[in-house]
C-alpha cells in the first residue's frame, strides 16, 4: 500500500523557518493537486496551502506571505517552506494528494501520517 511520507518537522523559535517535504512511499500513476493541512490541539484540521498540477497555488489567509508551497512533478514531491513562524503555527502538518494509484484505480485523496511543527521559545 502506497503512503505519503512527510519529513522536516521539528521545534523552532518564533521567527524561524522550517521546510516540510512529502513524497509517496511507492509508485503512483498520476497526481493531480497536492497540499498541506494542519491540526492544532483541540481544533479541526484546516487547509494551509494547495498546489495544482499546473503549479497554481492557494493559501490560507493566516499563512499567505510567510509560507510557500511548491512541487517537483518528476519526484511526485510537495514542499512547504515556512518562514516567520509564529507560536500559532504549532500543529501537526499533514500532506495530501489527489491521486490515481494505478490506471484502473479510481482517483481519491491520500494522506500522510503527519509531522509535528512546534514554534516556541
Amino acid at each position: 500500500q502506497v503512503q505519503l511520507v512527510e519529513s522536516g518537522g521539528g521545534l523552532v523559535q518564533p521567527g524561524g523557518s522550517l521546510r516540510l517535504s512529502c513524497a509517496p512511499s511507492g509508485t503512483i500513476f498520476s497526481i493531480n493537486a497536492m497540499g498541506w493541512y494542519r491540526q492544532a490541539p483541540g481544533k479541526q484540521r484546516e487547509l494551509v496551502a494547495t498546489i495544482a498540477s499546473d503549479g497554481s497555488t492557494n493559501y490560507a489567509v493566516s499563512v499567505k506571505g510567510r509560507f510557500t508551497i511548491s512541487r517537483d512533478n518528476a519526484k511526485n514531491t510537495v514542499y512547504l517552506q515556512m518562514n516567520s513562524l509564529k507560536p500559532e503555527d504549532t500543529a501537526v502538518y499533514y500532506c495530501n494528494a489527489d491521486a490515481k494509484l494505478r490506471p484502473w484505480v479510481p482517483r481519491r485523496d491520500y494522506w500522510g501520517q503527519g509531522t509535528q511543527v512546534t514554534v516556541s521559545s
